[in-house]
């Protein structure tokens, strides 16, 4: 019986595909992950924003209600209660109150956030040069 000799040749070329696939897709998964980190960090600062802008929108109400009336607040010329709440990242709440009946009512309440437009990218206007 004759021994037929390994051939090591095409072993080696496919465990070296492998490798260099499971290294693609180790390197794709940790970027992936890192940029989702980043979103999530991104989402939970905005919503500790607008929770603490909610907070204070609610002691101005709560303040509103254990005064006196007329007390320190005047109201529009529509008989609304207003103000503007920041915070330090250019989120606004804008509270407007209506009282009826001695009971606040809450006519207004939103958000704004400053934006500005990124025009460090040049995009293609859709014409072409010449």
């Amino acid at each position: 019986m004759k021994d037929l000799p390994i051939r090591l040749g095409p072993l080696a070329l496919l465990l070296t595909v492998i490798s260099i696939c499971m290294t693609v897709l180790g390197i794709l998964t940790y970027t992936t992950a890192r940029a989702d980190m980043n979103l999530a960090e991104t989402y939970a600062e905005t919503v500790r924003t607008r929770y603490w802008l909610e907070r204070e929108g609610q002691a101005w109400i709560g303040d509103m209600l254990s005064s006196d009336e007329g007390e320190e607040m005047f109201p529009d010329d529509d008989g609304m209660y207003r103000e503007e709440f920041s915070a330090e990242d250019g989120t606004r709440l804008h509270a407007g109150v209506l009282f009826e009946n001695g009971r606040p009512v809450i006519v207004e309440w939103r958000f704004e956030h400053d934006w500005e437009e990124d025009t460090s990218i040049t995009v293609w206007d859709g014409t072409f040069p010449g």
